[in-house]
C-alpha cells in the first residue's frame, strides 16, 4: 500500500501505538514531543475531513517516553466517504506498523456518571449508519 509506505518512510522507526483524536480532541497532539506533522492531504489516497473539529493532519512523535502516530481528525459516513475510506487511514496505521490502536471521540450518553471529560470504555456499538468498514473482501495483511 502506497501510504503505508510513505508513513514509514517518516520516521526512522514507526510507532506501534496509534492514537485517532475525535471531534475537539486535537489540543491534545500539541501535548507530544520531538513530532513532526504531516497534512493527511501529503499522504498518498487519504480522505481528508471537512467537519470543524477534525484538522486532519498526522503527527509523529513521543508521548512521554512513547512513540506514537496520532491522527488529529478523521472523515465521517456522513460526509460522504465509502466505510473503506472512512477506515483507510488505521489500515494504513496498521500496515505501517502500528500494533496497539487507541480510538477516542465526543460521546454523549445516559448514564448519570457519563459526566464531560470522564473516560468510558465501549464494549461494543450498535451500527445504524446502513454499512459496516468490515464488511466485503478479507485483507489478509
Amino acid at each position: 500500500m502506497q501510504a503505508a509506505r510513505f508513513l514509514r518512510g517518516q520516521a526512522a522507526e514507526f510507532p506501534r501505538v496509534g492514537i485517532v483524536l475525535g471531534s475537539g480532541l486535537g489540543e491534545a497532539a500539541s501535548r507530544l514531543h520531538d513530532s513532526i506533522v504531516i497534512p493527511y492531504r501529503r499522504i498518498p489516497h487519504f480522505p481528508a475531513p471537512a467537519v470543524k473539529g477534525h484538522a486532519g493532519r498526522l503527527h509523529l512523535g513521543n508521548w512521554g517516553n512513547v512513540p506514537v502516530a496520532v491522527l488529529e481528525g478523521r472523515v465521517h459516513l456522513y460526509e460522504g466517504y465509502t466505510p473503506a475510506e472512512v477506515v483507510f487511514p488505521v489500515r494504513a496505521l496498521g500496515l505501517a506498523g502500528v500494533e496497539i490502536l487507541i480510538l477516542t471521540c465526543a460521546a454523549g450518553g445516559i448514564a448519570p456518571r457519563a459526566t464531560p471529560a470522564s473516560l468510558m470504555l465501549f464494549p461494543d456499538h450498535i451500527n445504524l449508519q446502513g454499512s459496516s468498514p468490515l464488511a466485503g473482501a478479507v485483507d489478509k495483511r
